[in-house]
Parts: structure tokens; sequence; C-alpha cells
């Protein structure tokens, strides 16, 4: 605990979101369990173990002393979740929500939702893979050319990073509608034209998919385990086989892999088997807050190319 709140008390005054603290990475023994971000103007701490009273009594002490420290005579707000026992259990501590929440990255803002569920609208550790999305199309000779496919699109992140940079069409593809629509308000606070949102099963659809390319950068954010739609164990395989069909010639190809239990060979082993063709460029880091004792735990995010 003396870790998290040793990065309270130095925490940076700022409008962006972000990750303040990340016990997950294992590097402060003892805090494995716990993060902390900043969604403004709401702080979250996720705790993956039931803390007790006087360990948040704590915390909120800590927050409220940095936080008039950084915005003297402005209210605090911060909120707990607890995922001990695999459901999540939220609670505003203390202050208030602005309805809607919206935060900023970058230039971007994204509408956030942090009192329900466990994915709070925008995931913090892929900053730098929407910052590679942005200057990936930046640097194209003709951006608004670009054609780009956002598979497991969430709430659409990818998609304002492209855009935003000057690509002309990105389609977006998700099972679930209620996100789909999250991106679509997304697109709108941004006022962003040329995004296309298909509520669809990705397997069910590569017909359509392949029919509406190819693509200059086709972008692979899976879950890591979605029972019922995605298990990346055997699930991974068959995007990766489809990467030769859907991308143009020159085209990029940007692997994701959010799994601590699968290294980073998991990704290049199959992409060595199941799409020799493509040639690997890079690996994009992860923000410096999500460090990891292991790197193979944390985020994995490979950018590969189809050849001209």
């Amino acid at each position: 605990m003396q870790a998290l709140l040793e990065a309270i008390a130095t925490m940076p005054a700022s409008q962006q979101a972000q990750r303040l603290f990340h016990g997950r990475g294992g590097l402060f023994p003892g805090c494995e369990h716990l993060s902390l971000d900043l969604y403004p103007p709401a702080v979250v701490l996720t705790s993956f173990a039931p803390l007790a009273d006087e360990a948040l009594h704590s915390v909120g002490e800590a927050l409220q002393q940095r936080w008039q420290q950084l915005y003297p005579g402005e209210p605090l707000t911060w909120v707990y979740q607890c995922r001990a026992l695999g459901a999540a259990e939220t609670r505003l501590v203390q202050g208030s929500l602005p309805e809607p929440h919206t935060v900023q990255e970058d230039d971007a803002r994204y509408q956030v939702h942090v009192l329900r569920g466990q994915n709070h609208g925008l995931f913090l550790d892929m900053a730098e893979g929407r910052r590679w999305v942005r200057q990936f199309i930046a640097r194209q000779p003709e951006p608004e050319r670009c054609k780009v496919l956002n598979l497991f699109a969430y709430t659409c992140a990818f998609s304002v990073a492209a855009l935003q940079a000057g690509a002309g069409q990105v389609v977006n593809i998700d099972m679930s509608k209620a996100a789909l629509a999250s991106g679509q308000q997304n697109h709108r606070l941004n006022q962003l034209a040329g995004g296309q949102f298909w509520g669809h099963d990705i397997f069910s659809s590569w017909g359509k998919i392949t029919r509406t390319g190819p693509y200059q950068l086709v972008i692979m954010d899976p879950p890591s385990y979605q029972k019922g739609s995605f298990v990346a164990t055997k699930d991974y395989a068959r995007l990766i086989k489809r990467l030769p069909d859907l991308l143009a010639p020159g085209g990029f190809a940007l692997l994701c892999l959010n799994a601590p239990e699968l290294p980073l060979a998991f990704l290049q082993d199959q992409m060595a088997e199941l799409a020799p063709a493509l040639e690997f460029i890079e690996q994009v880091a992860n923000p410096a807050i999500f460090a990891d004792v292991s790197p193979d735990r944390a985020l994995k995010v490979l950018a590969y190319r189809m050849p001209s």
C-alpha cells in the first residue's frame, strides 16, 4: 500500500485520461492487486483483492491532500472498484461525476462510464497503439485514400485516432451493438465522418468484410477470453489466416493481445506459420506506467507489413 500512497503524493496535474499507478505489473511488492487511474475529473482505484476500510480511508486522505495541492478549492471525486470475486463491485466514494462523462487523450475526446462494469469505455494501456495508428495514417502519401478495418472495435477509439489523422474510411466491427453505439457517440464528440459500424459476428462475416477491402491497415484487438465469442488460444489463428486476403499490397496489420498467460511468441509463431508472407516491422511499446516485471505478461502490440 505504501507504494500506492507515494504515487498519489506525487501524481501530476493533468486533464488527460491516464494510469497513475500500476501495481499489476509486479514492480511494487505487496501492491500487485492495485491500480489507480485518472478519468478526469475522477480518480478510480481498482483492487483485485478486498481492501479494509482502514486502507480505503488512507487512500481517501492521500487523494484529498494531493488534490487540494493540485487543484485548490476544487472538490475531489474518486471511485473504488473491487474485482476480488470476478464480478466488479463499484461505488462512488466521494464527489460527483459529470453526465455524460467525457475524457481527453491527446486531441481526442471519449465517453466513459466508470461506475458501470469492468471496462470503462477507453483502455488506457492502448494509448501508444492509438498514437501508432495516428502516425501511420499521417505518414501515408494520400491518407484520405486509406481504408482501415477495425476488428473487435469496442467503442471505436482506434477509429477516432485514424480518422483524426486523415484516414478516409474506417470499418468498425463488433458483436456488441451497445459498444458500437458508444463508438458512434465518440465519433460525434470529435465531429468525425467516415466511420462505418457493423454489429456483426466477425467469423460469420468474412465475405462482406473481404468484399469491402482491401485495407491499408487492419487492426485486431480481440478479448483474450470471451465465452461464446472468442478464445485467443484457438481463435486468434483464424484471424491471422485471413490477413493476406484483407490487406492491400504494402498494407499493415496491427495485432494486439492482452493475455498475461500468453507470451509474445504466441503471436510471432502463429504469424510465421499462418501468414509467412507478412514481414514483422516492430513491437509497439506500452505506456511507461504499464511496465511489467515480465514483459511477456504485458500487453503485446505487433506491427506487420504485407509485401508491395
